[in-house]
């Protein structure tokens, strides 16, 4: 990854929790191979049938310490209000330019919450207007072009582009699952959601298929737009 990237991975969620279900084994495996990764929540999941926007604010801080995740950033717009707006995809240009990114990451679009799929085009016309030279976002920072954009799933099952191993950093994504306690864990007042009935007993199981895929224990599948290049491989001389 490049060296003059400020930060080496930038994930996208439209809430806190996002990038945990989808990739936060991978977060915390390049966090602890020494890169820079960084979080930006889009919403303050404002309007979440568990838990307040203080509480969850603290799980998220609590996760991102557990994932080693050097930086996360929460921005302020609409929960169940994420579109593509000239507002809206100014923040996001911003926070791009700001972190300068050598990959991107957000939800693949194809998810039963609106938001996951809305952030994810959002994302992309983000990623596009940031390398333009003279567009202006409201921070007024020079333009910045990201080396690659992938998808990682959140409720979806889906034949991934390409899967990392996680086997090792399965019991870091559980313990930052579960400190988003007011989302996956069934207290005395909390409404029913498809969060609080096994989420992520199946966010395993669906980490344990990817893994069967490519002979390893635990997986993430991430999605491309765009073909992946195959490196050559290169022949020992004898």
């Amino acid at each position: 990854m490049s060296e003059h990237s400020k930060f080496d991975l930038l994930a996208f969620g439209a809430h806190a929790d996002d990038v945990e279900i989808g990739m936060g084994g991978t977060m915390a495996k390049y966090s602890h191979q020494g890169y820079n990764v960084a979080i930006c929540d889009l919403t303050k999941a404002e309007l979440s049938s568990n838990g307040t926007v203080e509480l969850r604010e603290k799980e998220a801080n609590k996760a991102q310490e557990i994932l080693g995740v050097k930086k996360r950033v929460q921005l302020d717009l609409p929960d169940r209000g994420i579109f593509i707006t000239p507002d809206h995809i100014n923040k996001a240009v911003s926070i791009i330019r700001e972190f300068r990114p050598q990959i991107v990451f957000a939800p693949y679009y194809e998810d039963r919450h609106p938001d996951h799929g809305n952030c994810a085009t959002l994302i992309k016309e983000a990623i596009f207007s940031a390398r333009i030279k003279n567009y202006e976002d409201e921070l007024k920072l020079p333009a910045h072009k990201v080396d690659a954009f992938y998808y990682y799933m959140i409720n979806g099952f889906h034949k991934p582009s390409f899967i990392v191993d996680i086997s090792n950093e399965i019991e870091l994504k559980v313990k930052a699952l579960n400190a988003y306690e007011s989302q996956f864990t069934k207290q005395p007042k909390s409404v029913e959601t498809p969060l609080t009935n096994g989420y992520i007993e199946s966010v395993l199981a669906r980490e344990s298929l990817y893994g069967k895929e490519v002979g390893v224990e635990y997986g993430e599948g991430f999605i491309s737009d765009a073909p992946l290049l195959f490196q050559q491989l290169v022949r020992e001389k004898k």
